[in-house]
């Protein structure tokens, strides 16, 4: 039985950092997204390893997810006050038509630039 194409757990063709095919990651190594979902951050720490698999979309025909390791992560920061104020400011920001200066209750359409009613898509705001 051969390798899987982009098995290289001591980093050789990798510049040194090592790889691992999809879904064959060691324990003990999670994405950004894999720490959040556990109330963690990578904390500083460099990447520890790499999972790699084809993908038309990329230029290169490789994705690359970045992998840090459980032991080294540390909690999210708490939510303060003041970032939660900022937070709602900017998402209000989103909702809210340059033309009518309403706040729509969804965030505007990048395409159109207002709200659906300003656009004149009226079948659809209603």
């Amino acid at each position: 039985m051969s390798r899987p194409r982009h098995w290289d757990p001591d980093g050789a063709r990798h510049g040194g950092t090592p790889t691992y095919p999809w879904r064959m990651a060691p324990a003990g190594y999670f994405t950004r997204r894999q720490l959040r979902a556990k109330g963690l951050r990578p904390g500083g720490q460099d990447v520890a390893a790499q999972i790699m698999w084809r993908s038309r979309r990329s230029k290169t025909g490789a994705r690359v997810a970045y992998l840090y390791r459980l032991d080294r992560a540390k909690p999210v920061r708490p939510m303060t006050p003041a970032k939660a104020a900022a937070l709602a400011k900017a998402n209000r920001a989103r909702r809210t038509c340059p033309t009518c200066r309403r706040d729509a209750g969804y965030v505007l359409p990048a395409h159109l630039g207002t709200c659906l009613t300003c656009a004149g898509h009226t079948a659809l705001a209603a």
